[in-house]
């Protein structure tokens, strides 16, 4: 139908797509300036995140802590809505 111009305009652009995409993103700068601080954003370093608990009391006492964090939070608010109708 096509005839063999169009069978190796195909075979051509089967064959340069893959190459074109191996080119540009295997370069190293291209590495270095988009995927590594995107990581950076995904993944926070060790020393920002907080340590996992590991055992049961750890994970109840950190659940406090969190719900206590909140809860003052929530007062703050309260208290900040209350001097704002006043």
């Amino acid at each position: 139908m096509g005839g063999p111009n169009l069978e190796i305009f195909k075979f051509s652009l089967y064959l340069f797509v893959p190459l074109a995409a191996l080119v540009h993103f295997g370069d190293p700068a291209w590495y270095r300036n988009v995927v590594v601080p995107y990581r950076n954003k995904l993944f926070p370093a060790a020393d920002r995140t907080p340590a996992i608990p590991t055992n049961q009391q750890a994970v109840r006492e950190e659940l406090a802590r969190i719900k206590a964090e909140r809860l003052a939070r929530r007062a703050q608010l309260d208290a900040e809505d209350a001097n704002e109708s006043k």
